[in-house]
């Protein structure tokens, strides 16, 4: 098991949040889920090394971050993410949950509500990506929604995470082509009772908001309070052909780094 942490209610442990339901339609064809995508290697228990699926880096950096039970959201028709994952990873417990059609992240994340204790720390991240250093989601606080936040050379094609004192978010521009800020967020942390908050508001807002950051601007004209950390050095989206160059790349360079 992962680390345990002690809450209001006692023992109590951490959750991550996987979104895997999309159809990934910018790497299309594959004859498996996207998720499974083959990017770099590994070696097995025997010491043979093996090709990885690119989600195995998030939930490897989940269970970092202190994730002890980690639930993928898929589709019907992506019984191949249950089949090469079964029921426990690196240390976690797995749980799937099933979005039948694919209505945008929002809708996918708040799938995995019904598992949650209000007082227990969400972990959430976007399966396809690679990003470094690998225990960055231990610096995001577990008592608030706060972003971790890596540095991209053309922002506009993300969501970009605007930051005032002490890392308060202001403001998240959803792949705009202004660009004022080239900080874009990888992934976030927060108690299972804002995401319950969130969702309310979701609900309130007749379910239009697809992307986090709009809901999340919502939050914040609404009052809420939204923090970011600047604790990522590279990331990269693997959904598409050139960010699967990318990917190889850098795990191509952080493989060099470490034999040094």
């Amino acid at each position: 098991m992962g680390r345990g942490r002690h809450g209001a209610g006692g023992l109590s442990g951490m959750w991550g949040i996987i979104p895997a339901a999309g159809n990934g339609t910018r790497i299309q064809p594959l004859a498996f889920s996207k998720e499974l995508l083959p990017v770099g290697s590994r070696r097995d228990p025997t010491g043979i090394e093996r090709p990885r699926a690119v989600s195995e880096y998030l939930v490897e950096r989940m269970v970092r971050g202190g994730a002890d039970r980690i639930c993928f959201v898929i589709s019907p028709g992506k019984a191949d993410i249950l089949h090469y994952y079964g029921g426990a990873v690196a240390g976690a417990h797995l749980a799937y949950v099933v979005q039948n059609q694919a209505q945008g992240l929002c809708d996918a994340i708040f799938r995995a509500l019904p598992l949650l204790r209000p007082d227990e720390p969400v972990l959430v991240g976007l399966p396809d990506t690679i990003w470094f250093p690998e225990d960055a989601l231990a610096a995001l606080p577990d008592d608030r929604l706060s972003f971790l936040l890596f540095p991209v050379e053309r922002p506009e094609l993300f969501d970009a995470v605007i930051t005032g004192e002490e890392g308060r978010v202001q403001r998240i521009d959803v792949k705009s082509p202004e660009r004022r800020s080239s900080w874009i967020w990888g992934a976030f942390k927060l108690p299972a009772h804002t995401l319950l908050a969130l969702h309310t508001l979701w609900l309130r807002r007749d379910r239009q908001d697809q992307y986090v950051g709009t809901l999340v601007n919502a939050f914040i004209e609404n009052g809420g309070a939204v923090y970011a950390v600047r604790g990522g050095t590279s990331y990269v989206d693997v959904g598409t052909l050139n960010g699967y160059r990318e990917a190889i790349g850098l795990l191509g360079a952080a493989e060099g780094e470490q034999r040094l």
